[in-house]
């Protein structure tokens, strides 16, 4: 992708205004989402299933209920510098259509998104101004979001990683402003673990202190595939190749054990953080991590196996029985719902994002954490 031009001349892009004001179709009141019978409003996705075990193939609108805490959106003035920098990349509709994407919500269950980038985020790609505007172009227009619906949408704090100053003044700029509720943040930028190094504890400090939590989200491109182009890029014809299905993994797993060994987690006990991907592989492995840290004698400030909890996992597993070990490994009250939403039929969205939960038949206090109850105490709803 070429590096951004914000401030250079405009480009027509042929859409109208993309977030539309008016009242918000369909929405329901946090006080009313709050007496909702989570079960009973979600139970109608789980019916006939097609061959993918997280799909139904008849689209039956139901009461909206979840919250969705892995979604991407492409917010209309960050696609006009995307598309300025001569970035032609399609976006689904989905993706800066408001009114249709809580058509999508509503026909399939969700009450709520958290707004966040895709991993087409350009922190290690453009300058540092240009990384400022582009924070501030996305966050601006994550609150005039939630001021149109309300009920629909918050968001996460986008900032420009690759520096920890200016990261820590975009955090501050908009703190407390309606709607923002989280801060959403590269695991790393062209492999290098930013977020470990000393000059980031006062970004960290600050997050714990606002009680956000950082929801993660591996970088695209070839300068941050995980082990190389080579290794994981060439395989089948979808860009990106395994970058995405299995670097994507690997990443989240990394930065997991690294808060873990770094002692970042007991320095910020309070700190909470979202993985995507179910975690990537990092709950599957955690047993020989564990065991590879005992045998060389790392020592930890509590056993291994506490940390798991330090972290939610989104649902995000397209497997029933994986869920199950999920969440019978970390507990019901550390899984939340995502979607992977807007990027079409090509991409790794889950279609009916409540249907693996309706499989697992669970008790009805944990199936309600799970749709909203855990990430409406994380995001302070």
């Amino acid at each position: 992708m070429k590096r951004f031009k914000v401030g250079a001349r405009e480009t027509t892009i042929g859409r109208r205004d993309f977030i539309k004001l008016g009242a918000a179709v369909g929405a329901v009141s946090a006080t009313t989402m709050t007496s909702l019978n989570v079960r009973e409003a979600s139970a109608q996705t789980a019916q006939t299933l097609s061959a993918e075990p997280w799909a139904v193939p008849q689209k039956t609108t139901v009461r909206p209920v979840s919250i969705d805490c892995h979604c991407h959106w492409a917010p209309p003035q960050y696609m006009k510098a995307l598309l300025a920098a001569g970035d032609n990349r399609p976006y689904d509709p989905v993706n800066y259509d408001m009114d249709r994407r809580i058509k999508w919500m509503d026909m399939r269950g969700v009450q709520m998104l958290v707004l966040t980038l895709n991993g087409g985020m350009p922190w290690g790609m453009v300058k540092p101004e240009e990384g400022v505007r582009i924070a501030q172009i996305c966050n601006d227009e994550a609150i005039d979001a939630h001021k149109t619906y309300p009920d629909r949408f918050i968001a996460s704090i986008e900032v420009f990683a690759a520096d920890p100053v200016l990261a820590l003044k975009e955090l501050n700029r908009v703190a407390g402003k309606p709607g923002m509720r989280a801060v959403h943040l590269p695991n790393s930028i062209a492999s290098r673990d930013y977020l470990f190094e000393p000059t980031y504890v006062p970004f960290l400090a600050r997050v714990e202190e606002l009680g956000y939590p950082i929801l993660f989200h591996p970088l695209d491109e070839e300068a941050n595939y995980y082990g190389g182009k080579a290794r994981l890029a060439d395989h089948y014809s979808d860009v990106g190749g395994f970058s995405n299905t299995l670097g994507f993994t690997f990443e989240t797993a990394t930065t997991a054990a690294k808060f873990i060994v770094s002692g970042t987690l007991d320095r910020f006990p309070n700190l909470e953080i979202v993985l995507p991907h179910s975690g990537g592989c990092f709950p599957y492995i955690f047993g020989r991590v564990d065991h590879g840290l005992a045998v060389r004698k790392v020592k930890l400030q509590r056993p291994f196996k506490d940390y798991a909890r330090r972290f939610h996992y989104d649902a995000l597993t397209y497997d029933p029985e994986i869920l199950r070990f999920l969440i019978n490994f970390v507990g019901s009250d550390r899984v939340v719902i995502g979607t992977d939403n807007a990027f079409g039929a090509n991409g790794q969205a889950i279609e009916y994002p409540h249907t693996l939960v309706e499989q697992l038949n669970l008790p009805a206090v944990d199936h309600d954490r799970i749709l909203r109850g855990n990430a409406a105490r994380l995001f302070h709803l």
